[in-house]
């Protein structure tokens, strides 16, 4: 599966049972097809330097992601959502790529992302395969969302781009967050609401302003983006243990504040996000009571990013046979993860954290 390559894992290599109470198997039907066309795409721009580059892009097995958190929606907007994936992780590992990257280069480089999905034709960007595929990813996402969307999805993205920059802020100044703001802030940088746009998009899912945008359907879309957030510091931990300074992630955050080793973290990472899921759960099914078909359809959307997001990652070879260990992709590679029935914390009170502890408030009235 997978072998420690010049140092070993510092959380090892056997991740704790997850706690996930939702279908995990679900995929769409037309996965096989989605990914052949997304690739096809990929290669008609070539935005991938070389073939190394190539293989490792295609490692992150975004067609997989996209079609595990919408298992059932329409075949177009998701192919769409597939590419803007692969588009996406391209520019992220750029982002990830060398800690000699300043915060002014990926500040300046995000407002110019931002600006050319708000204002195409600004020419804010130079010319590259990258530059051409995103003119075209904006065309045609114009030509399809309606202004609600499209502004929600222009949020999404500033959100991503954003949280890279606080976490790029951060690495330059040698600062490693506290538990309180990474929780309230380190989820953005996985951009829950760029997916979740596509997925009522492909879903035809409709929600209003009122309702999207209440506190009690923002808390329950947070909570679930913080979950499918410290998931993924789980599974990529070992692709990013060997940046200086100490990567940002959830374990490595609890570890610094309590003065810990990351392996000793692990277990309070995961009780934290165990008690955030129960509350999901609860939040999930107080909303649900009064939910009309479109809020019930959004809140079981939710349920597909949290257990698709994990079963994806369990797999992707991005995560289970990272490049910092790896020359090439290991064809297979799986963390084997193993799953429970009962969160790790069992306690319904909310954690001393209050970026966390404010989506409890919710559960009332």
């Amino acid at each position: 599966m997978i072998a420690d390559h010049g140092h070993p894992s510092r959380i090892g290599w056997q991740l704790p049972p997850f706690y996930c109470p939702f279908d995990r198997s679900a995929v769409h039907a037309e996965a096989a097809e989605l990914e052949r066309r997304a690739v096809e795409w990929i290669d008609r721009f070539g935005f991938y330097p070389d073939a190394t580059e190539r293989v490792w892009g295609l490692a992150t097995h975004s067609a997989d992601f996209s079609c595990r958190i919408i298992p059932g929606g329409d075949v177009e907007p998701l192919l769409l959502f597939i590419e803007w994936n692969y588009w996406a992780n391209a520019v992220d590992d750029w982002q990830d790529s060398a800690t000699a990257i300043s915060t002014a280069s990926i500040t300046d480089h995000s407002i110019r992302l931002a600006r050319a999905i708000e204002a195409p034709g600004s020419a804010m960007l130079p010319e590259s395969p990258l530059t051409a595929a995103l003119d075209d990813l904006v065309t045609r996402t114009r030509a399809l969302l309606t202004p609600f969307q499209l502004r929600r999805f222009s949020e999404g993205a500033r959100d991503w781009l954003f949280g890279a920059g606080w976490q790029a802020a951060n690495a330059e100044r040698g600062v490693m967050p506290s538990v309180n703001d990474f929780a309230a802030v380190g989820a953005l940088a996985n951009g829950t609401r760029f997916s979740l746009t596509w997925s009522d998009v492909a879903n035809r899912i409709h929600l209003g302003p009122d309702v999207l945008y209440s506190a009690p359907v923002q808390a329950v879309t947070d909570a679930a983006g913080f979950i499918v957030s410290a998931d993924n510091d789980l599974f990529s931990y070992n692709k990013d243990d060997d940046q200086q300074p100490w990567e940002q992630n959830w374990i490595n955050v609890i570890a610094h504040q309590y003065g810990c080793s990351p392996r000793d973290a692990l277990p309070e990472a995961v009780a934290l996000r165990d008690r955030v899921m129960t509350l999901f759960v609860r939040l999930r099914d107080r909303l649900a009571k009064d939910a009309d078909e479109q809020l019930g359809r959004y809140l079981a959307s939710l349920e597909h990013y949290v257990a698709g997001s994990i079963a994806w990652q369990d797999r992707a070879p991005r995560y289970a046979s990272p490049r910092n260990r790896n020359a090439l992709p290991v064809a297979g590679a799986s963390f084997g993860i193993t799953w429970r029935d009962t969160p790790s914390d069992p306690s319904p009170l909310p954690p001393p954290i209050p970026a966390l502890a404010r989506w409890w408030r919710h559960l009332e009235g």
